[in-house]
């Protein structure tokens, strides 16, 4: 339906004076720091250096939209976990977030992006939590998952479904090294934006 090949940077927007509110779906990325989400879009679009990836984790701080084939928006939120003990940026990091997904009616879909090789922390869940208790439609994504054998991943799977409370059969399992996930993925997005 789409072509994610054709995938171009809009803009950045530091506050929500900079959203992007015309009428076009967005579908939106979400996870900590170092979770992977700038190669994740950089996979799903066939382009290395379209979503910028940084070695220092928290360093952006900005809402990035993309433009897939003209018809909708890719949109990588900010990470969470290394505001580096200050509660101001924190707090900057909690209300630009309620301020893009409260009354957004454009967006189809949060990916909320978790490390298969970590354990849920408390943004996790606090990030969950805010989505369910919001009733904004969410789904798990594991990333990195090349980077365990494949009896390693079915013993994570297990274990972050039971944190989380999540149905296995549900989560999307990805590695943007080995494009793996990546059809299925589009897959998905592509049906959340059939109205």
């Amino acid at each position: 339906m789409y072509n994610f090949a054709k995938t171009t940077f809009v803009k950045s927007a530091s506050d929500k004076s900079g959203f992007i509110k015309d009428d076009l779906p967005q579908v939106c990325f979400v996870g900590r720091s170092n979770v992977g989400k700038s190669s994740l879009i950089n996979m799903l679009c066939m382009q290395n250096t379209l979503a910028r990836t940084s070695n220092t984790p928290g360093r952006t701080r900005l809402v990035n939209y993309f433009k897939v084939d003209g018809g909708f928006y890719l949109v990588d939120l900010p990470g969470y976990g290394y505001q580096k003990g200050s509660k101001s940026q924190s707090d900057d990091w909690d209300n630009m977030m309620d301020d893009y997904f409260v009354d957004n009616d454009k967006l189809k879909m949060v990916f909320l992006l978790m490390d298969i090789r970590r354990d849920v922390s408390e943004l996790d869940f606090a990030m969950q939590s805010y989505l369910f208790d919001n009733d904004i439609p969410y789904k798990i994504v594991l990333t990195k998952a090349d980077k365990l054998s494949n009896n390693e991943k079915f013993v994570r799977i297990n274990e972050l479904c039971k944190q989380l409370r999540y149905n296995k059969e549900a989560l999307i399992l990805t590695s943007a090294d080995k494009k793996l996930g990546r059809q299925q993925l589009i897959d998905f997005i592509e049906s959340c934006l059939v109205d």
